[in-house]
C-alpha cells in the first residue's frame, strides 16, 4: 500500500527489503541529502527495516540519526530539535503484528502533504536516486536520549505544571500493547509525579496480546485493571503512540472521540482560539468549543489535512477522533503523551474523578457501515453525487465525500482507496439514531 505519507504491507510478502530500499532511496533524493531522524515502533521488523533505511539513506548522501524504540511524535520532536530535513518512522500504527511500514515526516516535522507526496512517489516510479560516490556517503549516530527531550518540552508547556499533579496524588493504569509507549509513557508519568502507575504489556518487544487497535472491544484488559487497582485513570497507547484511549476510575472507557473532547475542553480553559477536527469526528467537539465561544473547523479526514486546516484558521487545538491529539504549542502531529499530560492536569485541576468529568460531555453515538459498489453496479462518484443532489436543500458539505448535517446527528459519506466501497459513518444520539440517519442516507441509493 503505497501513500503520499508512506509504504505500509505486510512483512515478507508485499513489504519486501527490496521494496523498503528503493522507497527510501526516493525519499532520501527528495529531502537532497539532509539529515533524518529515524525512529521505529517494536515490531519483530523493524530493527531488520531499520538497518535497510538507514543504509539505504546514507547511500543517497543523508546524515541519520536514530532513535531506537521511541512513539512517533518522539520523530517529530527529533525533526525539530535537529532542524532536520525529514523523518521515518518505522511502524505499521494499529495493523497486526506482521506488518510494518514507513511513515514519512517533512522538514516541519508534519507529515507529507499530497504534493509533497506526490512528488517523491515519482521520483519512486521513475528510479531516479540520487546515490553517492563513496566520499560523499551519510554519516550516522545515535540519540537514545530523545524521549527524554519530548518529555522536557511537554512539561515545559505554560499550562502543565507537574507539582499539581503530584500533589493530587493520582494513580493510574497502562496498557502500551508492548508498543513504542511501554517505556515512555511510565517514564512521562513519573515525570508529571505520578508515584502510583500500574502496568500491563508494557514490555517492549512487539507481541501485541491483545489486537493493537484501541477500539473498546480489545481493552477488556485494561478495565480490569483498573477496576481491581482503584486507579484514577486508565490510559492506553497504540503501538507507535500517536493514539490515546481513556479508562474511568470504574473501569468504564470514555469512547474513542472523547479522548480529543477531554484535551479540547483543558486547551480552551486556557487559551482562546478556534478548534479543528475532521468530517468523521463528534459533534461533541463542536459542543466544547461553542461552551467557550469558539468555532470547530472542519477538515478533510487523514492527520495532515487536520494539521493544514488548524495552520490555516490558527487553532489552539486540534485532532481526530480516533484518540489523536494535535497541541500546536508542542508540534503539529498526533500525540499520545501530550494528551496524557493534558488529561492528568484537567483532572488534578478541576478535582473531579474521571468519570464526573466524562460525564459533563454530551453521549453521542455512531455507526459505521460500508456500501458494497460492485453488487450496486455503481462506481463510487455516481453514488456520492446522487446522494449530494437529494440533500442539496441541506448544503451537504463535499470537500471529502459528502457530509449531510440533519438537526440531530449527521451521515457522511467517503470512497475508499483501496476496496470497491463506500464508507458510510453516522452520528446521532443514540445508536438507534444514528443507524437511522445512515439507513436515511442509504436507503435512496
Amino acid at each position: 500500500m503505497v501513500s503520499v505519507s508512506g509504504i505500509r504491507g505486510i512483512f515478507g510478502e508485499d513489504l519486501t527489503p527490496e521494496n523498503l530500499a528503493r522507497f527510501t532511496a526516493a525519499y532520501g533524493t527528495w529531502v537532497d541529502g539532509g539529515t533524518v531522524v529515524l525512529g521505529r515502533d517494536t515490531r519483530v521488523t523493524g530493527k531488520l527495516c531499520e538497518d535497510i533505511v538507514a543504509a539505504t539513506l546514507k547511500s543517497v548522501g543523508c546524515d541519520v540519526v536514530r532513535v531506537g524504540i521511541v512513539p512517533t511524535p518522539t520523530v517529530a520532536m527529533g525533526v525539530l530539535k535537529y532542524k532536520a530535513a525529514g523523518g521515518i518512522i518505522i511502524s505499521a500504527s494499529h495493523n497486526p503484528a506482521e506488518w510494518n511500514a514507513l511513515k514519512l515526516l517533512n522538514g516541519t516535522s508534519e507529515f507529507m502533504d499530497a504534493d509533497q507526496g506526490a512528488e517523491m512517489i515519482k521520483i519512486n516510479d521513475s528510479g531516479s536516486f540520487n546515490y553517492q560516490r563513496f566520499d560523499k556517503i551519510g554519516v550516522e549516530c545515535d540519540d537514545e536520549s530523545l524521549v527524554d527531550y519530548h518529555i522536557e518540552q511537554i512539561l515545559a508547556l505554560p499550562f502543565i505544571d507537574a507539582d499539581i499533579i503530584k500533589n493530587a496524588q493520582l494513580s493510574v493504569a497502562v496498557d502500551a500493547v508492548n508498543g513504542a509507549g511501554s517505556i515512555s509513557v511510565p517514564k512521562l508519568l513519573e515525570a508529571l509525579g505520578v508515584e502510583t502507575i500500574h502496568k500491563i504489556h508494557c514490555e517492549p518487544n512487539g507481541i501485541f496480546p491483545h489486537n493493537p487497535e484501541p477500539l473498546p472491544e480489545h481493552l477488556t484488559e485494561i478495565c480490569d485493571l483498573v477496576k481491581q487497582t482503584n486507579a484514577d485513570l486508565g490510559v492506553v497507547t497504540d503501538p507507535d503512540a500517536d493514539r490515546l484511549a481513556l479508562v474511568d476510575e470504574k473501569g468504564e472507557l470514555f469512547g474513542e472521540e472523547y479522548t480529543q473532547a477531554t484535551v479540547f475542553d483543558f486547551i480552551l480553559s486556557k487559551k482562546a482560539g478556534p478548534t479543528t477536527t475532521n468530517l468523521s469526528s463528534s459533534r461533541v467537539a463542536d459542543d466544547i468549543s461553542k461552551k467557550y465561544g469558539q468555532i470547530c473547523h472542519r477538515s478533510k479526514v487523514g492527520e495532515i489535512n487536520v494539521v493544514k486546516k488548524m495552520q490555516e484558521v490558527e487553532a489552539v487545538v486540534g485532532g481526530e477522533g480516533s484518540g489523536g491529539i494535535i497541541v500546536p504549542d508542542l508540534h503539529y502531529g498526533r500525540d499520545a503523551l501530550v494528551g496524557i499530560a493534558c488529561v492528568l492536569q484537567h483532572l488534578a485541576e478541576q478535582k473531579v474523578a474521571a468519570s464526573e468529568l466524562r460525564a459533563r460531555y454530551t453521549n453521542y453515538f455512531m455507526s459505521k457501515n460500508k456500501i458494497q459498489l460492485d453488487e450496486l453496479g455503481k462506481d463510487a462518484d455516481e453514488v456520492l453525487e446522487t446522494v449530494k443532489e437529494r440533500f442539496s436543500s441541506l448544503n451537504p458539505i463535499t470537500i471529502d465525500g459528502v457530509k449531510v448535517d440533519f438537526e440531530e446527528g449527521w451521515v457522511h459519506l467517503r470512497k475508499s482507496n483501496t476496496e470497491p466501497i463506500i464508507r458510510v459513518y453516522s452520528e446521532g444520539k443514540s445508536v438507534d439514531a444514528a443507524n437511522a440517519f445512515a439507513a436515511k442516507v442509504t436507503s435512496i441509493i
